[in-house]
């Protein structure tokens, strides 16, 4: 079982190269982050072993205990719906914070960072199909939200924006979805907003994230067809 989640990494990673190279990007500007929620940190360190070192959790605990239980030190993204009581188990362990929303939790991120005189990235959680089930900030409203964040918490980064794209049977149906949201990245880039880079665009999962790398995505989301299925009895 080992050895098949180092083969489906492989995998993975081989058809996002593959991918780039047929539409003309460098397989370097996209970062293949491997979601391990719910799964053993022996998973994550059959991983480290082909030197695999970004990996996505859900849970702030979770991620928490394998920062601080992990063979070898690697990073960790929150890519989860964060609350703001929970900040504080992964404020200096989260290398990047995918899912920040609203100005309620970038003043919780912003009051714990102070705390410890540090910079936390963020990227800011768009909603772009505006899902019910869905968190993330209306894409009408990103800009806004973005300026106020950067212009009222300095120890926040913004460095770009991140979606949850619909569960679809066909990728090809959020095609529209990720070509909007690189579309809102080019925009507000094109602002010059102080203290925001717009490096990022993270977008698409397992049954989409090929899609996601045409259309732009620099950082992709894949946890089932690495690890496999997850039993979320054991959780």
């Amino acid at each position: 079982m080992a050895e098949q989640i180092q083969e489906n990494y492989k995998k993975v990673r081989e058809t996002i190269d593959e991918t780039c190279k047929r539409i003309g990007r460098k397989p370097e500007e996209v970062t293949l982050i491997a979601v391990s929620k719910t799964k053993p940190l022996s998973d994550i360190e059959k991983l480290i072993e082909i030197d695999v070192n970004e990996f996505g959790e859900n849970k702030p605990q979770e991620l928490r205990d394998k920062f601080d239980n992990v063979n070898t030190p690697v990073r960790f993204h929150m890519i989860g719906h964060l609350q703001t009581n929970k900040i504080k188990y992964i404020i200096n362990k989260a290398v990047l914070i995918h899912s920040v929303d609203s100005i309620k939790l970038a003043q919780a991120i912003e009051k714990e960072a102070a705390k410890k005189d540090i910079q936390v990235d963020v990227l800011i959680e768009v909603n772009y199909a505006e899902e019910d089930s869905k968190f993330g900030v209306k894409k009408e409203e990103a800009v806004n939200l973005i300026k106020e964040i950067a212009s009222s918490f300095r120890h926040i980064h913004i460095r770009g924006l991140m979606t949850i794209a619909p569960f679809v049977e066909n990728p090809e149906e959020n095609r529209p979805v990720f070509q909007g949201m690189h579309q809102l990245l080019l925009d507000i880039k094109s602002q010059n907003i102080d203290n925001v880079d717009m490096s990022i665009l993270s977008m698409g999962m397992t049954n989409d994230y090929i899609v996601a790398v045409e259309e732009g995505a620099t950082m992709v989301r894949v946890g089932t067809a690495i690890f496999g299925e997850r039993d979320y009895n054991l959780t």
